[in-house]
């Protein structure tokens, strides 16, 4: 329970800074590429994109893990969209224990990433929630609840099961048990 204090105390004023940008390059240069050519995403743009065929996923983490190759660094630092939104690229790290496989979902509150835990070597659920205060609060309380429902849970089979959660690059991000689609 300390913990949670100390977390809710934290101020959050000092992960709004973003690092300086480098000089932008002469646009008569370099050719522009749209955002899809990018590969960038964020809120409901992720839609239309097909995400990983099971066999490619198995292969592709198998082979990793096996040849010790996976590059664990984070991604580079983006600003959130207009809507507070965290903006990702498939494929990517978030953070280096979980990569980004697809988007499963977005609400009012954020969106919801498959992702695989490096750690764990399964398929996890991550709801990221929007870098805004008021649903930053609403998370933690969220957070609070679900633990507390998990602790007293003695079957694990009445509530979603909270794995993990954390606060990365001013979102929280709250690591679930995979599930089916939602009802």
């Amino acid at each position: 329970m300390m913990e949670m204090e100390y977390v809710r105390q934290f101020p959050h004023s000092q992960m709004d800074r973003r690092p300086r940008k480098r000089p932008r390059i002469n646009t008569l240069d370099t050719p522009q590429s749209s955002k899809a050519q990018s590969g960038l995403y964020s809120g409901e743009e992720v839609d239309n994109v097909t995400s990983f065929g099971p066999s490619r996923l198995q292969l592709e983490h198998s082979s990793h893990f096996m040849k010790g190759l996976i590059h664990k660094g984070s991604p580079p630092w983006r600003d959130d969209d207009k809507d507070g939104h965290y903006v990702f690229e498939l494929g990517e790290n978030l953070t280096p224990r979980y990569k980004i496989l697809r988007k499963i979902g977005e609400g009012t509150f954020g969106q919801v990433l498959e992702c695989w835990d490096r750690e764990t070597k399964e398929v996890v659920a991550i709801k990221i929630v929007r870098s805004i205060k008021k649903y930053r609060d609403a998370a933690m309380i969220e957070i609070d609840v679900l633990e507390t429902l998990g602790r007293h849970n003695r079957h694990g089979n009445g509530c979603v099961q909270i794995r993990n959660w954390f606060d990365y690059r001013n979102h929280i991000c709250i690591v679930f048990e995979m599930l089916g689609p939602s009802l």
